[in-house]
């Protein structure tokens, strides 16, 4: 079977149809394979970083309002990439793998006149789904950590509601800027060609005062517009009804900023044409159970096979597993804790900047606030989890040799023993299965084992703590 959305379109309708019926969020349903892409959400904050000078070209400006325009060129720049994964517009958009809870997405950009950029990426909760990320780069002191927690609705086209932000810090001025993460729908769902519209109006606010006011107006069915249209101004609190600087354009092709005094362009920056540099990440076979590529290696394969029914196995094999693990911390009143993030439950910045608008930011109280955890950068090492892997198998040392080896909780059915029959000198009884008394003492003993790791784990982070 095909993975392109046209070819399914029939099956599409269906799947459109019986969401249509559902109230509520839709970001952890099980959607087709066709509709899916090849990463997970925990990949998806690499694209505010794939142009690394855009990412630390704040740092290199000494006025403050040319930083201002230095971030609003680097938040508009990544767009693209972010609302297409990466991928070709010609190759549309495709939903993303729902991340596990624990999922991890490591990489960096090297550069010999930039330095090295970093991300570390994770799922730090499933129900809501939130994402935290932190980028950063110590040779210019650009860093940024943020979260997102998105809510899927449907009414025609999909709406994606994200709740959260992110601070970008410059430590050579001491600067911060709340940055928001836009709304969006995705249009063009029924006819088998979706593509992403951003929707509504946000604020940059900084600590110096200066503010990037961004409006996104997409092509409509009866007022027109512009297919991903977006402008904007910037303007210092001090004067707030004074324009210093413009931006119109579009979001997925070119913009122009204009200095709003003079009348003349400082620059128009043609995305499309604007070189992504791949962020590289350690070979599969050196990856942590836990970190994305290597979790959804089988779901990827299959992907690139066009080998649905293969996505569909491998997809049950996380998901199943994920369940059980959640089954047994709930059984044994445990919480998950993240490796490279911590909770929070205010943030004394965000409300600082935020009072500038408001109305750009909303976090989902069950969701929370993640920072991340500095220490846990220089200390957390692999593997991350302990023996536990995500499919909720567990890896130990066994045999002679003192290989490794995968042994499996009991999320995975044990294979069909022997079945016996008892016959007596009087009597031909009907054949019965033995009682493997042996198997249900290791299955018992896998649940013991995996409720030990999980205490484990969470005692440790306590104790970090």
């Amino acid at each position: 079977m095909s993975n392109d959305i046209k070819s399914n379109r029939s099956t599409l309708k269906e799947f459109l149809a019986s969401i249509a019926t559902i109230q509520g969020d839709l970001s952890n349903i099980t959607a087709p394979p066709f509709v899916l892409g090849e990463a997970s959400t925990t990949e998806l904050p690499q694209f505010w970083a794939d142009h690394p000078a855009l990412f630390v070209a704040p740092a290199l400006q000494e006025d403050a309002e040319q930083r201002a325009v230095a971030v609003l060129k680097w938040f508009l720049g990544s767009l693209r990439n972010q609302q297409y994964a990466g991928r070709p517009e010609s190759a549309g958009v495709k939903k993303p793998l729902n991340a596990f809870l624990g999922e991890l997405f490591l990489g960096s950009w090297k550069s010999d006149e930039l330095g090295e950029t970093r991300l570390v990426s994770e799922q730090v909760s499933h129900h809501p789904p939130v994402t935290a990320c932190y980028l950063w780069n110590e040779r210019h002191g650009v860093r940024a950590e943020g979260f997102t927690c998105q809510e899927i609705t449907f009414s025609g086209s999909i709406s994606i509601k994200q709740k959260g932000y992110a601070i970008l810090h410059v430590d050579k001025f001491d600067e911060d800027y709340l940055i928001p993460v836009p709304d969006l729908k995705v249009k063009g769902v029924i006819s088998g060609t979706p593509y992403p519209e951003l929707v509504g109006k946000y604020s940059i606010p900084s600590s110096s005062g200066w503010v990037s006011e961004v409006k996104f107006e997409g092509k409509g069915l009866i007022i027109g517009g512009t297919k991903n249209g977006v402008s904007g101004r910037i303007f210092h609190t001090s004067r707030p009804d004074e324009d210093v600087f413009t931006v119109d354009g579009q979001w997925n092709s070119s913009f122009t900023i204009k200095d709003a005094r003079t009348g003349k362009e400082v620059e128009t920056y043609h995305v499309q044409d604007a070189k992504s540099e791949r962020i590289v990440v350690p070979a599969i076979e050196d990856m942590d159970p836990w970190e994305s590529r290597k979790a959804w290696s089988g779901v990827i394969d299959a992907l690139g096979r066009s080998d649905m029914k293969g996505v569909s196995d491998q997809k049950s094999v996380v998901e199943k597993g994920q369940r059980e693990m959640r089954k047994q911390e709930q059984d044994s009143s445990l919480e998950w804790k993240a490796v490279f993030f911590q909770k929070h439950s205010g943030d004394e910045l965000f409300d600082t900047l935020s009072a500038v608008d408001k109305a750009s930011f909303e976090v989902d109280p069950e969701g929370g606030i993640w920072k991340v955890d500095k220490d846990a950068l220089k200390t957390a090492q692999k593997p991350y989890h302990g023996e536990l892997v995500p499919d909720g198998s567990v890896f130990r040392v066994t045999g002679d040799d003192g290989a490794a080896r995968k042994t499996h909780s009991s999320t995975e059915q044990p294979q069909p023993t022997e079945r016996r029959t008892v016959e007596t000198p009087s009597t031909h009884a009907k054949p019965t299965p033995a009682v493997d008394h042996d198997a249900e003492a290791r299955e018992k003993l896998e649940r013991i084992q995996i409720e030990e790791l999980l205490r484990a784990k969470y005692s440790s982070s306590n104790r970090k703590r």
